[in-house]
């Protein structure tokens, strides 16, 4: 009965001297440096080496961005991952990691939402102060995928690649004729005049679609901006010209100076090696590790529904366009 009535004590006497232990740990680790810029970060990305470096311990980065862009967080997703995060997650550890000598951004995209796509931009064009950062472009980077390409050190892409559409759109849906072939009526109480301004059930105002137009046509300017900034071309030459949405080939863009050189993605690759001034550089891409935790929490989601386990880094595959958002995208991927 004696020994039994020990156990108790002892665990607790283990479990605090397991705390200590860690403490110290913790207050070594924190000790190293005098600076923030020697405190140790979690990577959150694996690599995994796709080209094998020579003579050298340098490192490219590919970090992919795939799939629709958005700020949303996906179907199930309990822990921030979004596409917005994990893009800045990936430019951070690329930053912190001295052995990157320069990171290739491979895009394939249609583009996406205003505000996510601009976070990106901000977050890259951080990044390529630091490290030089090409974009590479494979079967299409339009609208907010071109716009975040803007913050990269070198744009390229196929002959074939679909890229441009430098605009922006907002879309509703007006089903006021079904509505009246059904019997049915909306019926809205509403504390302002624009407070249902995209309700479907009737049509827009003349003072709503000048409204509406100047949102987009602000958003517009901003977009246009950064483009003529980037590329260095007259705003007004763009306006009048190719800036008005159309899709182009990368064989067109390329002579319409949005992109700074046509290829595939090996010489990104070399590219990349050259700006970095690391030629036997190794090329390694991130991929997002995959938790414990998070691969519980999708087989308990599972069992309340039919949500899947999204593996693109991105986490926006399944997101459909809203009615009433603004977009960075071409018109016959918003229809």
């Amino acid at each position: 009965m004696k020994k039994s009535g020990c156990l108790p004590l002892f665990l607790i006497v283990l479990l605090g001297l397991s705390l200590f232990a860690n403490l110290v740990l913790l207050i070594a680790l924190g000790s190293r440096g005098a600076g923030p810029a020697n405190v140790i970060m979690e990577k959150k990305f694996t690599e995994t080496t796709l080209v094998p470096g020579h003579d050298s311990q340098d490192k490219i980065a590919l970090i992919p961005l795939d799939g629709l862009i958005s700020y949303g967080f996906g179907r199930g997703s309990s822990s921030g991952d979004s596409m917005v995060n994990n893009m800045k997650d990936a430019f951070q550890q690329a930053a912190n990691d001295p052995k990157v000598k320069a990171i290739v951004i491979s895009v394939d995209s249609p583009g996406g939402e205003v505000t996510a796509g601009d976070t990106i931009y901000h977050a890259l064009g951080k990044l390529s102060a630091k490290k030089p950062v090409v974009i590479f472009m494979n079967s299409i980077g339009t609208s907010a995928a071109y716009y975040i390409a803007c913050a990269g050190s070198w744009i390229m892409c196929s002959d074939t690649t679909f890229t441009g559409s430098i605009g922006v759109i907002i879309s509703t849906l007006n089903y006021k004729e079904l509505f009246g072939k059904i019997g049915l009526q909306s019926v809205i109480f509403k504390s302002g005049k624009f407070k249902d301004a995209l309700n479907g059930a009737r049509d827009l105002t003349e003072e709503e679609r000048s409204y509406f137009q100047g949102l987009v046509m602000q958003t517009y300017d901003r977009f246009l901006g950064i483009v003529a900034s980037a590329r260095k071309l007259d705003p007004e030459l763009l306006r009048d010209g190719i800036a008005d949405g159309r899709v182009m080939s990368g064989k067109d863009a390329y002579a319409a100076k949005l992109i700074d050189q046509l290829g595939y993605i090996e010489d990104a690759y070399e590219k990349a090696r050259t700006l970095g001034k690391s030629p036997g550089a190794e090329i390694v891409r991130y991929e997002k590790k995959r938790g414990l935790g998070r691969l519980l929490r999708f087989f308990e989601d599972s069992e309340k529904s039919d949500i899947h386990l999204d593996l693109n880094m991105g986490g926006a595959s399944g997101v459909k366009l809203e009615s009433g958002r603004l977009y960075l995208l071409p018109a016959f991927y918003a229809l």
